[in-house]
């Protein structure tokens, strides 16, 4: 447990340093010519993505590769781990998110309020969407990406991919709702910059737990009940399937 536990921790800092590092250091960046050089959306999001591919490749062999604790809370609900792993992934995951305003504070003259790339709703999202809109944003794309996750993740799926299905469907999310939230759909990613940015940021912090813990809460629920369980997923057709291919290939009595 200890080592799932600095996995987690490690592969969170790497997300939230990634993502959020990337909107905070390279998203608008000019020249001394005024040149634009920033990465802008396009880059954040990829940035977003990259981090959780090669997080989830290097660290997911250890602890499964979550770094958020709605991920976290999706898989318990799903059986995919054990509760009581849960409340150390979640200290762990928001620990990790908390580490980025030392490198932000190592440029002179940088000011972390309003600056930290943090959530938020109405004045505070990137283009005033209101609170119930980020609010069914962020519950409907968790959602989605833990339908994403507990698919790439069975023992049916293709071997080998589930970090590349998991990052681009994360990148994907970015492209949709920065604009609208900034995009969450991790309460440690939310919590490892709210209190750093201020600006209205910490009283806003409560809807980007809700909704991400409701939304894999949700997905938790309907995946099993849709699509079965993980031992009728991954073994039922297998044997079914060996039973039919021992049966063809049985020599017939004369």
């Amino acid at each position: 447990m200890a080592q799932r536990l600095a996995a987690e921790m490690f592969g969170t800092f790497w997300l939230v340093f990634g993502g959020c590092g990337s909107a905070v250091f390279a998203a608008t960046v000019q020249s001394d010519d005024g040149v634009l050089l920033g990465i802008g959306f396009l880059g954040v999001a990829l940035a977003f993505g990259l981090t959780v591919l090669t997080g989830v490749y290097a660290f997911g062999t250890v602890s499964g590769g979550h770094f958020n604790p709605a991920v976290t809370l999706g898989a318990a609900i799903a059986r995919r781990v054990e509760w009581k792993a849960l409340p150390g992934y979640w200290a762990v995951q928001v620990i990790g998110g908390l580490l980025i305003l030392v490198i932000a504070r190592g440029r002179e003259g940088f000011e972390s309020t309003g600056n930290m790339a943090a959530n938020g709703y109405g004045d505070h999202s990137p283009t005033g969407y209101s609170m119930w809109a980020v609010l069914i944003t962020e519950v409907v794309l968790t959602a989605v990406f833990l339908f994403v996750i507990l698919g790439a993740t069975e023992d049916r799926a293709p071997k080998g991919f589930a970090g590349l299905a998991i990052g681009l469907t994360l990148t994907l999310i970015h492209l949709i709702s920065i604009p609208i939230s900034n995009t969450s759909v991790n309460p440690a990613r939310s919590t490892g910059v709210a209190f750093f940015n201020g600006d209205g940021a910490p009283g806003q912090l409560w809807l980007f737990w809700v909704a991400p813990l409701a939304g894999a809460a949700i997905a938790g629920v309907v995946y099993p009940l849709l699509f079965g369980t993980r031992e009728r997923l991954a073994e039922r057709p297998v044997r079914e399937e060996a039973l039919d291919i021992g049966q063809r290939r049985s020599p017939r009595p004369d």
